[in-house]
């Protein structure tokens, strides 16, 4: 039997966090790897030892096997998990623990290697009786054979990259004069992403419902599965909202797939956890579609429904253990959701979003877990996933838990880094995921090009960030009291003043009298008009985040920056007050311009900032160009006292 005592997590983030956790549960020392971009990581604070591997880039860290053994061998780490992604399917990295002398915390290389090669894996999967979507997986990769095997397959088919996953190298080609450019395309993803340009084909099963089984192996042959989940919104084939149970599965067809799904693993020899993925049609027929050789990132909803600690099973099995129960002993009590937290820009086809979390408050309550790896402070970083956190609520029935994890959605509070959330709680209202109806076309059916932006603010958001930026720098208090002190947020213009305990604020749509009731370093608790909110917020530089009604808003005292700009002399540096792009430049160099007259507009957090002269005077430098990306204290203009030359 295995002994180990110390863990090695080869990884990062929320996962590295949920094993060490789990790790420590068994009375395991951990050790966290990390490169210079996660020099802060929550996940290194959080380990007994961590240990620098090397660079931002994942290729000379977390995906460098060498460099993840000599940290074992540093700390004295006789076990390694992977965690998902990064290395935990490669079987060189199983082999090179194993030559180590190494535990390796998950399943034997060969089956990583079968597993981890989709025309290999499927041939296994026909030999072994598990249902198979009709295809070619053969070793003939000319145009000539795909397009003979194609036209015996029948249209629509799926191209598919042999290795690898995640979406990538995967075409629907629904005719025949179309297979060659998709064939082309494919090979091209295939190559750059995995170095292995090898093809297959499937006949394509639309909108069907992605529906994967939990197995479980041990060292002493028991094999069992932990019922399913349904992953079926993706986008580009990425999930986004993982269930547990799967709406679409009864007993009986639980009862079947699980067999499938067992017997995968059965004829793999297979130890440890791992995913047997199906397509599950309309009319209840499922195919074989690929399985995880690893943790998923969806774990938790299986641990939610079925009160197993899925990481102490791992390392239990690891250290030789038998599985404590068997199949008749795995009971699925109530329902469980998850969805993941991504920084991105759904408004901008989901482009991945960077840059450094202000404010961090994950929501709680009943039934309420959050998995993440995150704090205050934390840069989210390019070279990395973009997931973030992972919102997880369980309920007695799949509308508790739906609507527990809408709210948990709504209420946790991230500022300063776009994320996902907003188009997570559309996605959590929707009467068609609320039915249990979706299917794997949902995302692209209802959001072809990314969600709706929903940056548009309740009105009495900018009135509160008036105040709190007027309340913040004293603004208005004079020795006789307080006065009257303007405040502008990119285009609009606010007079705040004192009446008693409260703040009266004057804009375009009129005054708003406001009290704040309570107020600590992140949130505020104030009364307009008799109705009581509470808001979470921050501060960077000139910039005021707020957190409230599920929505967050980014606004830019630009007032604190024409003032900095005057301070500075008579060469007055127009400078942007936050990160963002320059949409537009109006003033030219020479011209002579007027105190407060726009220079140029910069657009920050789905908000435009009118940027504006510090004085009268001639524009000496323009620095910026409409598209440039700058930084807060970039400078855009300088304008200069006096007569034009």
């Amino acid at each position: 039997m295995p002994e180990f005592s110390k863990i090695l997590v080869a990884n990062r983030g929320e996962i590295a966090c949920r094993v060490m956790r789990g790790a420590r549960e068994r009375g395991y020392r951990t050790v966290a790897v990390y490169s210079a971009a996660d020099s802060d990581a929550l996940h290194v604070e959080e380990a007994d030892e961590a240990i620098l591997i090397g660079p931002a880039p994942a290729a000379q860290s977390y995906l460098d096997i060498e460099r993840i053994l000599d940290a074992a061998r540093c700390t004295g780490a006789d076990a390694i998990h992977p965690g998902y992604g990064f290395l935990s399917e490669r079987a060189a990295f199983a082999e090179a623990c194993a030559r180590a002398g190494i535990v390796f915390i998950g399943p034997d290389p060969e089956a990583i290697r079968v597993m981890g090669d989709k025309a290999e894996s499927k041939r296994r999967m026909i030999a072994a009786g598990v249902p198979c979507i009709p295809g070619y997986q053969g070793e003939g990769q000319s145009d000539a054979t795909f397009i003979a095997e194609a036209d015996l397959i029948g249209y629509p088919v799926m191209v598919k990259a042999s290795a690898g996953g995640g979406g990538r190298g995967m075409r629907i080609v629904t005719a025949p004069e179309g297979l060659a450019d998709a064939l082309r395309a494919a090979r091209a993803e295939a190559g750059a992403a995995f170095g292995d340009d090898r093809l297959l084909l499937e006949r394509a099963v639309i909108e069907p419902r992605h529906v994967e089984i939990q197995v479980f192996g041990d060292r002493h042959g028991n094999i069992v599965h932990l019922g399913e989940r349904d992953c079926s919104i993706q986008r580009r084939h990425q999930k986004v909202v993982e269930e547990a149970p799967s709406p679409a599965v009864d007993p009986a067809l639980r009862a079947r797939m699980g067999a499938a799904a067992v017997q995968a693993a059965a004829s793999i020899g297979y130890v440890g956890a791992g995913t047997v993925e199906f397509l599950l049609a309309a009319d209840g027929a499922f195919y074989f579609l690929e399985m995880n050789t690893r943790l998923q990132v969806e774990h938790p909803v299986t641990e939610l429904v079925t009160g197993l600690d899925l990481v102490g099973l791992q390392l239990d099995v690891a250290a030789g253990k038998p599985l404590p129960f068997g199949q008749d002993d795995v009971a699925l009590r109530g329902h469980a959701i998850e969805v993941r937290l991504c920084a991105e820009d759904p408004a901008s086809a989901f482009l991945p979003q960077t840059g450094p979390v202000h404010l961090w408050s994950p929501a709680e309550g009943e039934g309420v877990r959050i998995d993440h790896g995150i704090r205050a402070g934390t840069d989210v970083s390019p070279h990395y996933d973009s997931m973030i956190a992972k919102i997880i609520a369980w309920g007695a029935d799949r509308e508790e838990a739906r609507r527990r994890l809408k709210r948990a959605v709504e209420d946790t509070a991230i500022l300063g880094v776009p994320t996902n959330k907003a188009f997570l709680a559309e996605i959590l209202g929707s009467g068609e995921f609320a039915a249990g109806e979706a299917t794997t076309g949902f995302v692209a059916r209802h959001y072809p090009s990314g969600s709706a932006d929903a940056a548009t603010p309740p009105a009495w958001v900018p009135v509160l960030a008036a105040a709190l930026h007027s309340v913040r720098g004293g603004a208005g208090w004079r020795s006789n009291g307080w006065m009257a002190a303007t405040v502008t947020l990119g285009s609009g213009r606010f007079s705040v003043r004192r009446d008693g305990e409260a703040l009266l604020v004057s804009g375009e749509a009129g005054e708003t009298r406001l009290e704040i009731i309570a107020q600590d370093e992140d949130s505020v608790r104030f009364d307009i008009g008799g109705h009581r909110r509470l808001a979470r917020y921050a501060f960077e530089g000139a910039t005021l985040w707020i957190a409230a009604d599920g929505g967050a808003w980014a606004f830019a005292d630009t007032t604190h920056t024409v003032r900095r700009a005057a301070d500075e002399g008579a060469g007055g540096s127009v400078r942007a007050p936050m990160n963002g792009v320059v949409t537009m430049i109006d003033a030219v160099e020479g011209e002579r311009v007027k105190r407060g007259q726009r220079i140029a507009v910069l657009e920050a957090m789905k908000m435009e900032h009118q940027i504006l002269a510090p004085m009268d005077g001639v524009v000496e430098t323009i620095s910026a160009h409409v598209g440039k990306q700058v930084a807060t204290r970039d400078i855009l203009a300088i304008v200069r006292d006096g007569a034009a030359a």
